[in-house]
């Protein structure tokens, strides 16, 4: 469970931090594409989902698993007595009943965080969000993302002295995830620069939004759905560690742009 989440945080986005790259890229003059932000809540749904199913459906076959071997133990204390085939070891072929793909996946797309962000998108295809844009988001979201992300850092803080109790795997994962999974993006935004003239200014932010990790939406989805995970791994290991190690990359990835690319 804490290994799923972890990697729910680490494919989702940070918007934080996607909201820093634009803004880097603003302020030293470099274009890139408008759609850019649009690609956010595709690869932040699409990553939590994948955790979340995934985390449910081994939870789903440990739980099947079990009464299995416990059927199979008292089998097998049957025959040892002379009990013959009769009893717990025949009710081991009968077929165990999990909860279906199906059923996980719509639990977890009736989620809150997923619902709004599933709605979010609904909002902008169907509606004409110009007037909410520009009397909510434009004066206020630099405000209010820094008010949450001093919360996050309090609580990143926290989690900090409580990770090295959980696993020294998730220290080197926060550190070096979010190079790792930047350079793949890096990669895959090259390969576009080439076939669709895709600017370098979007192959950095498309880097950027790899490296990252979420911060908002993440964290309250996985803990409401796998309550069984330990915060402490993953929102240490993500937030604490691979926020920071994503914002500071950026010049690296602009640095990259310019050397491959040229901006």
């Amino acid at each position: 469970m804490d290994g799923m989440a972890t990697a729910g945080l680490f494919g989702a986005v940070s918007a934080s931090t996607l909201a820093a790259g634009m803004m880097m890229l603003d302020g030293e003059g470099i274009a890139y594409e408008g759609f850019i932000g649009a690609l956010y809540p595709f690869m932040d749904i699409a990553a939590l989902v994948t955790a979340i199913v995934l985390a449910r459906v081994s939870a789903e076959r440990r739980g099947a698993a079990a009464p299995a071997i416990g059927l199979q133990a008292g089998g097998a204390a049957t025959l040892a007595i002379g009990g013959g085939g009769h009893g717990p070891m025949a009710q081991i072929d009968s077929p165990l009943e999990t909860t279906s793909v199906r059923e996980i996946l719509t639990d977890t797309f009736r989620s809150p965080a997923i619902s709004a962000l599933l709605l979010g998108i609904a909002i902008g295809l169907f509606a004409k969000p110009d007037m909410v844009f520009e009397s909510f988001y434009q004066p206020l979201f630099r405000g209010l993302l820094s008010i949450l992300m001093l919360v996050m850092g309090i609580e990143a803080w926290a989690r900090l002295s409580e990770l090295k109790k959980v696993a020294h795997a998730y220290v080197l994962y926060g550190l070096m995830a979010p190079l790792v999974h930047g350079l793949i993006g890096f990669g895959l935004g090259l390969i576009a620069h080439h076939l669709t003239g895709f600017s370098a200014g979007g192959v950095v932010l498309l880097s950027v939004m790899a490296a990252s990790s979420s911060d908002i939406s993440g964290p309250p989805t996985l803990r409401g759905a796998l309550p069984e995970a330990n915060p402490s791994a993953y929102i240490g290991a993500s937030t604490g560690l691979g926020t920071p190690v994503a914002i500071l990359s950026i010049p690296f990835f602009i640095a990259l742009a310019d050397l491959v690319i040229g901006l």
